[in-house]
């Protein structure tokens, strides 16, 4: 079980810290690991800072125009080496480590996707009612919108098997802000097996939610269930 680690960045702060974190982290899940970082278009130092970083297990790839997280993760996965593929965010608040439990879970489940979920009985986050109203919202829109019966679409941290990416990145057209709704939908159309999973995260989610951001959210939702229902894009060989 080779196991790639895609990590999209984006003016990423301590990224030396995080990067080793993740490493020493890592070294606790498998031997047989990559770690591909992905700098999505940085306009400070880290790209730079990231690539002074010598390991044997780090590859550090990436781009001058800020595009997006999909983007960042679509162009990491050309560099995979491994038959499962991970993606962690490299901001530090979620705990690589935690891909163990994943990889045990996929196993075990005979699934295909084992994803994150904030919302799991058995996960540690501090997240105001606010954000949880507005994350239970949205995955109701989700599920009667596109019959999507998962708990959490957005968290960081998901494990994939190689073969179920390598059928449905040439289908991904949002670059930014539903790119994680846009795969997991293909996913769910495609018959693969969704798993969700308790997480940890670090960081503590503010009471306030950034309106720019939920409008494009639900505007990505609204093309995605146009390709999806109007268009049958998605039907159309890649």
């Amino acid at each position: 079980m080779k196991l790639s680690i895609i990590m999209p960045m984006y003016n990423s702060e301590d990224i030396e810290k995080n990067i080793h974190a993740a490493i020493n982290s890592l070294n606790e899940v498998t031997k047989d690991y990559e770690i591909i970082l992905v700098n999505d278009g940085s306009v400070n130092n880290c790209f730079q800072e990231a690539k002074k970083l010598e390991n044997k297990k780090l590859k550090v790839v990436g781009y001058n125009k800020n595009k997006g997280k999909g983007s960042a993760i679509k162009y990491g996965f050309k560099f995979v080496k491994g038959n499962y593929v991970a993606f962690v965010d490299s901001g530090g608040d979620i705990n690589p480590k935690q891909l163990k439990k994943f990889m045990k879970i996929i196993e075990q489940e005979n699934a295909d996707i084992v994803i994150g979920s904030k919302r799991h009985p058995n996960s540690k986050v501090h997240y105001p009612l606010l954000r949880r109203v507005m994350s239970r919202t949205y995955q109701t829109l989700n599920n009667i919108l596109f019959n999507l019966e998962v708990q959490d679409t957005q968290v960081g941290i998901k494990l994939f098997k190689k073969n179920v990416l390598k059928k449905i990145m040439p289908k991904i057209a949002i670059k930014r802000f539903a790119f994680d709704l846009e795969l997991l939908v293909l996913a769910s159309k495609y018959n693969f097996k969704i798993v969700n999973a308790p997480v940890i995260i670090k960081h503590k989610f503010e009471s306030t939610i950034n309106l720019s951001a939920v409008f494009w959210m639900l505007l990505d939702t609204a093309a995605i269930f146009y390709r999806l229902k109007i268009l049958k894009y998605y039907n159309k060989k890649a």
